[in-house]
């Protein structure tokens, strides 16, 4: 099972639809923003901020972008 196979089943055991493709990426680059930015850690806490906050995921990845380059 691939990545996308695997949260595809993900988002139908937890009863919502999977990421578009240009989510998956986008949601790629917002992990690799965070990560880059900070510690690898920061990748998966900060796509589970942005839905909690229920953002947009362009939304939310130009927030991580905006901090990037205050840095």
């Amino acid at each position: 099972m691939n990545a996308k196979e695997w949260i595809a089943a993900y988002a139908r055991r937890l009863g919502t639809d999977p990421p578009t493709t240009e989510e998956f990426r986008q949601l790629l680059d917002l992990a690799g923003e965070a990560a880059h930015s900070s510690e690898r850690v920061a990748a998966p806490v900060a796509c589970w901020v942005a839905a909690r906050a229920g953002a947009a995921v362009p939304d939310a990845l130009a927030a991580a972008r905006e901090i990037a380059a205050d840095g």
